[in-house]
């Protein structure tokens, strides 16, 4: 078995099972629904927006605010997703058996990791597919709602890294989503600045996820926002994959 036959076990496994269906409706339903409200906002405002010099425009006022809503129902989202990956298969049993057949842990975690990464990348293109659908009876700012769907796409990538390391030390997937949880609302709210108050700014400031987050979905692309991200995937990745080299050292 190799890194592709992981990653297209566990795409079957996404495709067969009941709730990431069930999730990717609620959410596209949530989101659908607050762009017909924003959409009907902007209708009944456009009296007043058109006395403004630099009026904002459908971009501003519903597509990037709707990829923003995702990005704050991905926070729950993508741990529910994750919980599964490595923790649901020590559970059952069937990691041991990856491990007894000589696959390395870098393609076990790779392949769980790229398989789910592209059902979330799949339901990022049905999420910008909405505002998509206004296109061609008003103006979007194509750069901006390109930067920001760059931003959503490097913020799913970064969360679910966390929750495949957080997998990848237990054995029951609900604590795993608790783990991954409690990390991604630290990294979100910067909840250690409080502790530290002399590091709040530089450092918790930049280890901070809407630090290099809002730039993007400002239409700003930087490579200090791009580096994070990578370092977030690299070492959230590491840690799993030397956990479960530990584990296959072990027995």
């Amino acid at each position: 078995m190799s890194l592709l036959a992981v990653l297209r076990l566990e795409l079957r496994r996404l495709l067969l099972r009941p709730w990431p269906w069930l999730l990717a409706a609620a959410v596209l339903a949530w989101l659908g629904w607050n762009e017909l409200l924003a959409v009907g906002a902007i209708l009944d405002a456009q009296d007043r927006l058109a006395l403004l010099p630099a009026a904002p425009g459908i971009t501003d006022i519903v597509a990037v605010p709707l990829l923003a809503q995702f990005a704050e129902i991905a926070l729950l989202l993508v741990p529910l997703l994750s919980m599964q990956a490595l923790a649901g298969e020590r559970r059952a049993g069937t990691l041991a058996l990856l491990l007894a057949q000589g696959l390395p842990a870098r393609s076990i975690v790779l392949g769980k990791y790229l398989a789910q990464l592209l059902w979330l990348w799949a339901l990022l293109a049905l999420v910008v597919l909405l505002p998509l659908l206004l296109a061609p009876a008003t103006h979007l700012d194509w750069g901006k709602l390109a930067a920001a769907t760059l931003g959503i796409a490097l913020l799913l990538a970064g969360l679910l890294a966390v929750g495949v390391a957080c997998s990848s030390y237990t054995r029951q997937p609900p604590l795993a989503a608790a783990l991954a949880l409690a990390l991604t609302l630290a990294l979100w709210a910067g909840v250690a600045q409080g502790r530290a108050p002399q590091l709040a700014g530089p450092v918790l400031g930049w280890i901070s996820l809407p630090t290099h987050l809002q730039p993007l979905l400002r239409g700003w692309v930087s490579t200090d926002d791009l580096a994070y991200f990578g370092i977030l995937i690299a070492l959230a990745l590491s840690i799993a994959t030397h956990r479960l080299g530990r584990e296959r050292e072990l027995g």
